[in-house]
């Protein structure tokens, strides 16, 4: 009897992924930008995804005026802010406010009521600051977005269209596995904080699944530190989502693991009732260099198909906040995505985990 492997498989075709959307339209008229806060990511990700998107960028504050002035000569920027309040003068701009969560309040206090903002993640240190911010945007009647960029990804965007077009079937399976290293060094603020891995890391993909499947029931979590890093609270987390007895939701993450290349991984499955979906996040290979992202997807009656991406994480996911947020208050957008009300949600997941490490497990009977 032959065995499997000589059985004879069929040739499939490949999926048509032409047609899968991969970049947030820009808005018809751009608003001009004014950044408070020139540290690492507005270097990295925002001022690059501005400049590829052709998005105009009018000035730029942080407490630190030299390190300011450097990124405003990197960047061209015609205007450095010796002032926070004068990044409120022109009435215009669309403020993108990327500094540390816990100083994001006091400088929404200081903005004029009915501005347009765009504030970085996480929305707050935890839910009380969350809901103080959302309470202080709805009180101010800011036109308030957060920056959950995953989301606007050109690999999860295909992704979101590929499901919207139904080619993965009802989404059964989600699952989020990394075991990567982590160049902790790079970030020396995240020793001050009580919450590190699930706060500032896989908020992203409790964010992104909640934009896909909605609110969980409940969640399962347990976070946990490294002694090669005992500065930081945690670097390790596992994370179940509750979505009910037919879809499974998980998060596998290490940032701990070997610095070699060879077995790291950093890979997002979706499994559907007609399909499936394989996205690696090359950004957290080899991080900050990173190595290039890839999507495949497969459906009935088809071949598993790689979707020629159009950009990366960083810099492009950072246009489509920026963009929407844009649209939406020109009246372009009928929704704003990543609106403080939504991200709120993220945050009561993100407390949820939290709640549930520090509870525990239920003890093994002896």
């Amino acid at each position: 009897m032959a065995n499997a492997e000589d059985t004879p498989v069929e040739n499939k075709p490949l999926l048509d992924v032409s047609s899968l959307e991969q970049s947030w339209p820009l808005p018809a008229r751009p608003r001009p930008i004014v950044i408070i806060g020139a540290g690492g990511i507005v270097n990295d990700a925002h001022l690059p995804a501005y400049a590829k998107a052709g998005l105009p960028v009018a000035g730029i504050y942080d407490i630190d005026a030299e390190r300011a002035r450097a990124t405003a000569q990197r960047f061209s920027i015609g205007r450095v802010f010796a002032r926070l309040e004068e990044c409120f003068e022109d009435p215009e701009t669309v403020i993108d406010i990327a500094v540390p969560p816990q100083n994001v309040l006091e400088i929404l206090e200081a903005m004029p009521e009915g501005r347009t903002v765009l504030i970085q993640k996480p929305l707050g240190l935890d839910l009380a600051q969350a809901a103080a911010i959302r309470a202080m945007a709805q009180a101010r009647r800011l036109c308030a977005a957060v920056n959950f960029q995953l989301r606007f990804s050109p690999m999860m965007l295909a992704l979101r269209s590929a499901v919207g077009q139904g080619l993965l079937g009802e989404i059964l399976d989600v699952d989020f596995h990394l075991r990567v290293f982590t160049p902790w060094h790079l970030f020396p603020y995240l020793a001050q904080l009580e919450r590190v891995e699930i706060l500032v890391h896989s908020v992203h993909y409790l964010d992104w699944i909640r934009s896909m499947l909605g609110e969980p029931r409940a969640v399962y979590a347990r976070t946990v530190g490294h002694p090669a890093h005992p500065q930081l609270k945690s670097t390790r987390s596992s994370i179940i989502l509750d979505y009910g007895e037919q879809t499974r939701a998980c998060l596998s993450i290490n940032h701990n693991f070997r610095p070699e290349r060879r077995h790291q991984n950093a890979t997002v499955t979706v499994t559907g009732s007609r399909g499936a979906a394989v996205v690696e996040l090359g950004l957290l290979l080899n991080y900050p260099t990173g190595e290039p992202e890839t999507l495949e997807i497969i459906a009935d009656g088809y071949d598993w198909t790689p979707v020629a991406l159009i950009g990366r994480w960083f810099p492009d996911a950072f246009i489509g906040p920026m963009a929407n947020l844009q649209r939406y208050a020109a009246g372009e957008d009928p929704v704003l995505h990543t609106r403080v009300e939504d991200a709120y949600k993220t945050m009561a997941v993100v407390e949820a985990c939290y709640e549930s490490n520090a509870r525990g497990g239920v003890a093994v009977p002896v």
